[in-house]
């Protein structure tokens, strides 16, 4: 009797030990990203609290098994929704979409903005979903999968003179946990006649027992940047690196990985800028906005590397931006899954013009489906191009595809001082459709030049703004072929140079009139300040884009509080003044400065005749744009 009660106790402890052993091997295999085999003992585990609800759909969600993440994200958010972070939201939706359950989806991604508090939301217009996607996609293209793809993962394309150099899992070796795949070489294929033939492994000496992927050539072929992991075994998680190589002797050596990768973070995905001399990659490195980031360095001409730079939130998100290419025409194209998009990692562009991004744009649903795309290259000048898809239909679990694109067409130019001819960075310029709605904007860089895309048989116009000068339009027209005059010089005009009666002075710039002075302790507009008003009235009528801040001032006599407050009603005086006479009201700002900034020594110390004090009862015109 006394054996059975003694097993009778042992025998819950010893269940109990087994369930904590079980969800520690569990949480062990998800830290090392053995997600198949994590998401075998999670299912196991009972009870599934919010950890394990979390983790087990992470563990399909990882893998781009959508259908698998999609129904466990729902039982957590139907369980502990108020206590989940956001990003289960955020995942959630993506789920939904991997489904096309894409209505389910707004309504999460909308509930995941408003706990973060996003200003990405405005994105989800009244237009439906997919001609909201596709709003912005001016050129169609046409796509086809390619017959080298096998029953593993094929992606990573990269132009190699008249080849092309992918990655792949096909080597049939050991497998790896993350995914249950073998691990990835590099191999090239001849780029002929509308698909790839004769797959080769790429190099003994790149290729190696563990992953290799993502490459990029300069131009005469004789160096390479490629993506390959840490060494097995030395760390818990193994981290992504970039190597370089050069081809010397018919053979690929020197392979060196580069001087900002760390075993405490990943570096991948390399690609290289049209002249060579920035490389971009993505990292989960230390400054990232979220997941993973586009960074680029500089590459300096002694072969060292600059400090990298995180392209900013023009381009990155709090999820993951990766995948970078940069076209001749020096646009940016890469993978995110936390812009506007169809589910899982869309494809996007941006046009860079010095070391500023264009807002990315969707390359639409014929490119992007309901999962992960990515790996986007293309030859503008035949207007082909590969990208890379799990989406369903493929062939393994991922695949390379074919693309033909309408040709595009650009305008593009330069910004100038109309009177010296100098370059004028940090102007906005703005492309408009023929009914005046805006379809772009940049801010030119240092070189002052923009790009845009445009369509044919079209009527645009464009304008250049910038503070302190008079904005500039052109109006322009594309025909059936698409051409246009694509170096449109946009000429702006200081204000100080077209009017006399503006005056920069001491980094001021104001309407020089004479001057408008107040009667003591009071703030209308006297008869005489009428009649100089009038100058002002005819400026800013001149240039309607013109905003003038009304400065208005009080001698010492009075407290401080009290002329504080008289001078912001002489300001409020002239304001409604200016605005009873045709000035538009948002082109006004009324500053009351009180007794702050006097123009001579008339202070409480110093007692002035009334002459003296009117001087400084003043109203003064600052032009801020």
């Amino acid at each position: 009797m006394k054996k059975i009660l003694l097993i009778l106790l042992v025998l819950p402890f010893s269940i109990q030990l087994s369930v904590a052993q079980n969800l520690k091997r569990a949480d062990h295999l998800f830290e090392k990203r053995a997600y198949p085999d994590a998401a075998e003992l999670f299912l196991n585990e009972e009870p599934k609290t919010q950890e394990v609800l979390e983790k087990l759909g992470d563990c399909y969600y990882f893998n781009t098994k959508m259908d698998q993440a999609a129904p466990w994200y729902k039982i957590l958010l139907q369980k502990y929704e108020e206590k989940v972070d956001p990003t289960y939201l955020f995942r959630y939706s993506q789920s939904l979409k991997g489904i096309k359950n894409f209505s389910e989806a707004d309504k999460w991604f909308k509930k995941y903005n408003d706990k973060k508090q996003l200003v990405d939301a405005k994105n989800l217009e009244t237009l439906p979903f997919i001609e909201s996607l596709n709003a912005k996609v001016k050129n169609q293209y046409t796509v086809q999968k390619l017959s080298i793809n096998s029953k593993y993962s094929d992606f990573g394309p990269a132009y190699f003179g008249d080849k092309v150099v992918f990655t792949s899992a096909r080597n049939g070796g050991k497998l790896y946990v993350w995914n249950n795949q073998p691990y990835l070489d590099l191999y090239q294929a001849d780029n002929k006649n509308a698909d790839l033939t004769n797959v080769i492994p790429f190099s003994k000496t790149i290729n190696t027992k563990v992953h290799e992927s993502s490459a990029v050539f300069t131009k005469d072929r004789k160096t390479m940047y490629f993506t390959r992991n840490n060494v097995e075994g030395k760390k818990k998680v193994t981290q992504l690196k970039i190597y370089k190589a050069q081809f010397v002797n018919n053979e690929w050596t020197n392979i060196t990985d580069l001087s900002f990768n760390s075993d405490q973070y990943s570096v991948e995905h390399p690609a290289l800028s049209p002249d060579e001399k920035q490389l971009y990659f993505a990292s989960d490195m230390p400054g990232t906005l979220g997941s993973f980031d586009i960074f680029m360095v500089d590459i300096n001409a002694d072969e060292t590397y600059g400090t990298p730079k995180n392209l900013g939130s023009k381009i990155n998100t709090a999820q993951r931006e990766q995948f970078p290419f940069v076209s001749s025409e020096n646009i940016l194209y890469f993978a995110s899954d936390g812009h506007f998009g169809m589910g899982g990692l869309d494809i996007f562009k941006s046009k860079v013009s010095d070391e500023t991004f264009s807002s990315p744009t969707n390359l639409s649903d014929v490119i992007n489906s309901n999962l992960d795309d990515f790996a986007f290259i293309v030859d503008e000048e035949n207007g082909t191009g590969y990208f890379s898809s799990n989406r369903n239909g493929g062939m393994g679990d991922d695949d390379i595809y074919r693309f033909e694109q309408e040709k595009n067409y650009y305008v593009h130019g330069f910004v100038k001082n109309m009177n010296t001819s100098e370059l004028l960075p940090e102007t906005l310029v703005t492309l408009f459709d023929g009914n005046n709605n805006v379809i772009n904007e940049m801010i030119v860089g240092d070189d002052a030049a923009y790009y845009f895309e445009i369509e044919k048989n079209k009527n645009y116009k464009i304008k250049g703004s910038k503070k302190l000068f008079n904005p500039s339009e052109i109006k322009f027209s594309t025909n059936e072929k698409g051409n246009v005059n694509k170096d449109i010089l946009l000429l702006l005009e200081s204000y100080d140079d077209a009017e006399r009666a503006i005056v920069t002075d001491k980094d001021k710039t104001q309407i020089k009139i004479n001057p408008i002075y107040f009667d003591f302790d009071k703030s209308n507009v006297r008869p005489d300040a009428a009649i100089e008003l009038k100058n002002v009235i005819a400026i800013m009528k001149k240039y309607p884009a013109m905003i003038v801040e009304i400065g208005a001032h009080a001698d010492y006599r009075g407290s401080d509080s009290y002329n504080l407050i008289l001078s912001e009603k002489r300001a409020k005086s002239v304001l409604d003044y200016l605005v009873n006479q045709g000035i538009s009201e948002n082109n006004i700002r009324s500053v009351g400065y009180g007794e702050t900034m006097p123009i001579n020594e008339c202070t409480k110390e110093n007692i002035c005749t009334e002459e003296g004090y009117s001087l400084n009862r003043r109203c003064e015109f600052l032009i801020l744009y």
